[in-house]
């Protein structure tokens, strides 16, 4: 008899997950080559619908490279983006116009006659009139063959925010606050976001004939769940795509985490009752009902679809020890290892101690914001703690905060009867450009340096609050950073080398990384590669050894552990912690004054993402919540604890 595989039986739309963004735009980027390849056959021009955003930008990569190495041609392509901004002159940064040209016309062969795009600058009172052409446009090119969607937090597809009808057609909108708070990081603050949009209907969506749709990452997650599991809904517009004849959803493993399939896959079939994905079972109950882990009865595993797992491993006392031991053994006090405890289950390695320690900071303040406390503890403790700041976080300081440091970098000249010729012509350059500066425009090379060493200064002051030496204190400036813009560029050579250098300089046994993806600016993420692609590299020169006096030694990199840890955006999942390190109320109110010396992020930071705390709120906020889902479980109650994962590297 053929078994049935219900794997994805919950879901409405049809999932496709990918490894990661990169694969999944491989993917799409071959469903359009298909698409126009077969319209050429045929003597046909492909319609396509574009999207803009950061789910797009590794699709439009992909195809510029199919362009340029496969000869994948867009002559005859016709294409029509989604929406604009209203209002918003086409050659502004922002604009999804020159977004457009920058990430794919211009780069390809395409006819600027074929391409089309809403005008965010017509006239009001002729934007009704504007709509209903580019929907005469389209239906005259023949309608969309295939139409590429990204997806919002709050659902909407295309600037339709919810409560959009499924009726509706290309129109000027109001943006939803959330949507101008997600889209703040392009314009610099809230108050430059435009609060209206020209946007495709949903209903001129439907009308395609193929419908994709992209989305990356953790923050997206749990509404791509809703959006293909829940009823469809127009106060959650993607999931009126369940309506669709011909529509896939196309997203990778961390955006595919809340899932049924993947969150809880004992509810749609059969599982492979591993111990991890017992602890996630279990965790997950105990949190749903509201009870310790060693409460749960066997009652309890039959009324939430846990039967077969106490066919599996017996009793639910048996299972409870099990999880309860698991989550007692990730905590520790002491994140470098014990010399003087035996517990075989900790953590990390007792041995070797004090051990070199090499803590990854993409930002100049990732490292207090999100192990401060962990950070404090390995070098109280005797480590030789070093921290590597692997970019200037130039564009994270405003325009007001360097006026501060001019004002105050003369005064400090005259006061002391400096001779102040070379810098005073630096600092009058600096500015006369800031008074004239346009909203979003580039700053020039010296404002950018200036910007790098006001968080040069405060990342140095943060170590020496630690207690840190000057020699442990690393500024690495990777070059894929220093666009002077929002978007940087791809991982390079030079990124990677930098770190192989400083790691074996270094030669530690513990490395921290920040494993958090859902920085809005991609930097996290491009920071985590380099720090890979230099440990597989370190990793494959080492397979020879060396002797010396007669004996086999390893490479450092054989006796290195690797732990991630999340940044100011969002914390790992209880059921995913495998260390968990305890603070005290007043180690809580020490890491805040370390946050505090990053004044240039304080009370008012450009580009932060959807999240309007301030970073040292949201720390304090993610620490507390971890603790409290601990004591929860029925473990001790911390005041905070901050967590991190092993990587097998």
């Amino acid at each position: 008899m053929t078994k049935i595989d219900l794997t994805d039986s919950l879901e409405k739309i049809p999932v496709k997950i990918f490894p990661d963004s990169g694969s999944g735009s491989v993917f799409v980027a071959r469903q359009i080559a298909a698409l126009i390849k077969e319209k050429e056959a045929k003597g046909k021009k492909p319609v396509i619908g574009l999207a803009t955003g950061s789910s797009p930008k590794t699709l439009y990569a992909e195809l510029v490279r199919m362009h340029k190495e496969e000869g994948l041609s867009f002559k005859n392509v016709i294409t029509f983006n989604l929406d604009q901004y209203y209002p918003m002159d086409k050659d502004a940064l922002q604009s999804y116009h020159y977004f457009m040209r920058k990430n794919l016309f211009e780069q390809t062969d395409i006819d600027p006659s074929n391409y089309h795009l809403p005008d965010g600058m017509i006239p009001k009172d002729k934007v009704k009139e504007h709509c209903l052409s580019y929907e005469k446009q389209i239906e005259d090119a023949g309608g969309l063959d295939m139409q590429i969607l990204g997806i919002g937090v709050n659902g909407h597809i295309g600037f339709n925010e919810p409560g959009s009808s499924i009726n509706s057609k290309t129109r000027l909108i109001s943006l939803d606050n959330s949507t101008r708070i997600a889209n703040a990081y392009e314009f610099g603050n809230m108050t430059q976001v435009p609060r209206m949009a020209i946007t495709m209907g949903i209903n001129t969506i439907l009308k395609s004939k193929k419908v994709i749709l992209m989305a990356w990452g953790q923050t997206k997650a749990p509404v791509i769940k809703k959006a293909v599991e829940d009823i469809d809904t127009e106060d959650l517009p993607a999931s009126l795509l369940q309506n669709h004849d011909d529509c896939i959803f196309v997203i990778d493993e961390t955006c595919a985490s809340e899932l049924t399939r993947i969150k809880s896959p004992w509810l749609t079939g059969e599982c492979e009752w591993t111990n991890s994905m017992i602890k996630r079972a279990v965790v997950n109950l105990a949190l749903k009902l509201n009870k310790p882990v060693l409460s749960l009865t066997n009652i309890d595993y039959n009324d939430n679809g846990l039967s077969d797992l106490l066919v599996d491993r017996g009793d639910a006392y048996e299972i409870n020890l099990q999880v309860y031991y698991l989550l007692r053994d990730s905590i520790t006090g002491w994140p470098g290892g014990k010399v003087s405890e035996y517990r075989t289950n900790h953590p990390e390695r007792n041995e070797p101690f004090p051990k070199k320690v090499v803590l990854f900071s993409p930002h100049p303040d990732d490292d207090i914001i999100s192990m401060g406390g962990t950070f404090m503890r390995l070098h109280d403790q005797g480590h030789d703690v070093h921290v590597a700041y692997q970019t200037s976080g130039n564009i994270a300081v405003t325009d007001e905060f360097v006026t501060r440091f001019i004002d105050f970098a003369v005064g400090f000249e005259s006061m002391f009867d400096i001779d102040e010729t070379k810098s005073k012509n630096i600092l009058d350059e600096a500015t006369a450009f800031l008074k004239i500066k346009k909203t979003s425009e580039k700053d020039t090379e010296a404002i950018r340096a200036i910007k790098g060493l006001i968080r040069r200064c405060e990342a140095k002051a943060t170590c020496k609050y630690v207690g840190l030496k000057n020699e442990q204190i690393h500024f690495m400036n990777l070059p894929f950073y220093e666009t002077g813009t929002i978007e940087k560029n791809p991982m390079g050579e030079a990124d990677v080398q930098k770190t192989i250098d400083l790691l074996n300089e270094i030669k530690p046994q513990q490395i921290y990384c920040a494993g958090d993806f859902a920085d809005p600016h991609g930097t996290h993420k491009v920071c985590f590669d380099v720090v890979i692609e230099a440990l597989k590299r370190i990793k494959n020169e080492s397979t020879q050894f060396t002797t010396h006096d007669s004996q086999l030694t390893t490479h450092w990199i054989s006796d290195c552990w690797l732990w991630l840890y999340k940044g100011a955006w969002q914390e790992w999942d209880i059921t995913e912690i495998e260390m968990a390190i305890p603070m005290s109320p007043d180690q809580v109110v020490k890491k805040r004054h370390g946050i505090f010396i990053h004044q240039s992020q304080k009370d008012s930071v450009p580009f932060q993402g959807s999240d309007d705390r301030e970073f040292w709120q949201r720390a304090e906020e993610r620490n507390a919540n971890t603790a409290q889902l601990y004591a929860r479980l029925g473990l001790t109650q911390y005041a905070a604890m901050e967590a991190f994962v092993r990587w097998e590297f």
